[in-house]
């Protein structure tokens, strides 16, 4: 299993293909590996790196609150320890706060970005959820997980037989799950969220920024994600009808052709 020490905690990651290298950062709650669907379809082109982030999967959980600029170092010393000089970076979700984060600090490890339904600041909705979230924590782990989901799916998947079955499926699966994220690790990366705050840093950002998002997201909504597009100077802008935060998923069969393509014109 691949580890490595960056910035104070074990780091574990995965990778899957070749080429030029590809970061990618998942959101709150989540191991690299959920990148599975896309890097299988991704690592035809390149070579796409998967880490955990600090507080969940197999790397390290130091208890305390974390930050966006925090978790941006934690990859930093990553491709420090990978020996990668400038990357394409995708994040979703939480993960895009932390891909902001290192375009602003690192900047010259970033080649361009894939930003997924981002935020620069959250209003008092947006903090509350991610309290509730971690109130939530306390269910058992399946309950835990349907509360997840009712926030991250659309109505239209709610309503589809088919990926109704898989939500049934994910829950059971969470009930089993040898690893859970511990209440720490959830409250590490909420607090990290909560506090992210770069609207007026993103400007700074002089990368090629491609920013996507659901209409019917209600966990980070649509003016969250036309707020970052509008704030980075000629990034382009996608919205996906009828899906909500797991757009990526909910539009699988349009969204990894769409990025795969994008990527290849931007980054080096």
């Amino acid at each position: 299993m691949p580890y490595i020490q960056s910035n104070g905690i074990q780091m574990y990651y995965e990778e899957q293909g070749s080429g030029d290298p590809l970061l990618l950062i998942m959101g709150i709650t989540a191991p690299g590996s959920v990148w599975e669907k896309h890097a299988d379809y991704w690592s035809q082109s390149f070579r796409c790196i998967m880490p955990d982030n600090r507080g969940v999967g197999f790397s390290g959980k130091p208890e305390g609150a974390y930050t966006t600029a925090q978790m941006a170092d934690d990859m930093a010393g990553l491709l420090d320890e990978l020996h990668l000089s400038s990357v394409r970076v995708a994040g979703a979700s939480m993960g895009s706060t932390i891909a902001m984060q290192l375009a602003l600090r690192h900047s010259e490890k970033v080649s361009s970005l894939v930003l997924m339904c981002p935020w620069a600041r959250c209003d008092r909705k947006a903090v509350a959820i991610f309290n509730h979230l971690i109130a939530a924590k306390r269910l058992r782990p399946e309950e835990f997980s349907n509360f997840a989901q009712q926030l991250i799916y659309s109505k239209t998947s709610w309503d589809d037989d088919e990926t109704f079955a898989e939500l049934m499926a994910g829950q059971r699966a969470e009930a089993s799950n040898p690893y859970p994220q511990p209440l720490h690790g959830l409250e590490g990366q909420a607090h990290a969220c909560i506090t992210h705050d770069v609207l007026a840093e993103l400007p700074k950002i002089n990368v090629p920024c491609l920013v996507l998002g659901g209409m019917e997201d209600q966990f980070t909504p649509e003016w969250m994600t036309k707020e970052v597009a509008e704030a980075i100077p000629g990034s382009e802008l996608h919205m996906y009808e009828g899906a909500g935060h797991v757009f990526h998923w909910e539009k699988i069969d349009d969204f990894n052709p769409r990025v795969l393509k994008w990527l290849k014109e931007n980054g080096s």
